[in-house]
C-alpha cells in the first residue's frame, strides 16, 4: 500500500517562535516568514514523494529509513529530530517508513534498520547502518557537511 505524505508541515520558528508551513521539497533552504532564521527542514517522505523530496533537494538530505516497531530506530529518531535543528539551513531530513515504504528501501538495498543515508547532488553519498550514539552521528553528519 502506497500512502502520499503531507506535502508541508507546520514547524514553530526556534528563534521567534513564528508558525511556519514547510513544504516536503523545494529548492533552496526554508526560512521563518517573520524573522527569516533558517528553519529545521524534517520531512516524511514514502515511495511516491521520495524523488521530488530527496533527489531533487539542493540542500544535502539525512534520510532515515526506519519502521514503528524497532527499538534502535527509537532510539536514534531523537537525535535526527535533533541534527536537523543543530543543522538547519545546511541540512534537510527525511524520515521513510520501511513498512509502508518498501520501494525505498528494495531501490537503496536496505535490508537492516535504522539505515541513514547521506544524499548531496541528488545521488547517496554515505550510509550508517544500526543504530549509533549521538556523538558519533553527530560528527558523521558535521564531517559530510
Amino acid at each position: 500500500m502506497v500512502t502520499t505524505a503531507p506535502a508541508a508541515a507546520i514547524v514553530a520558528c526556534p528563534a521567534c517562535g513564528a508558525r511556519n508551513r514547510v513544504p516536503q521539497s523545494r529548492r533552496g533552504k526554508v526560512r521563518c516568514a517573520k524573522c527569516h532564521e533558517a528553519l529545521p527542514w524534517l520531512v516524511d517522505v514514502d515511495d511516491a514523494s521520495f524523488d521530488e523530496a530527496v533527489a531533487g533537494a539542493s540542500l544535502p538530505v539525512l534520510v532515515d529509513v526506519w519502521a514503528p516497531w524497532c527499538g534502535p530506530c527509537r532510539m536514534v529518531a531523537p537525535v535526527v529530530e535533533s541534527l536537523a535543528r543543530e543543522f538547519a539551513g545546511r541540512l534537510k531530513v527525511a524520515k521513510v517508513n520501511s513498512d509502508t515504504s518498501p520501494g525505498v528501501s528494495a531501490r537503496h538495498n536496505i535490508s537492516s534498520i535504522p539505515t541513514l543515508l547521506l544524499y548531496r547532488d541528488g545521488a547517496e553519498a554515505d550510509r550508517i547502518v544500526g543504530a549509533r550514539p549521538a556523538a558519533e552521528l553527530r560528527s558523521w553528519v558535521s564531517q559530510k557537511l
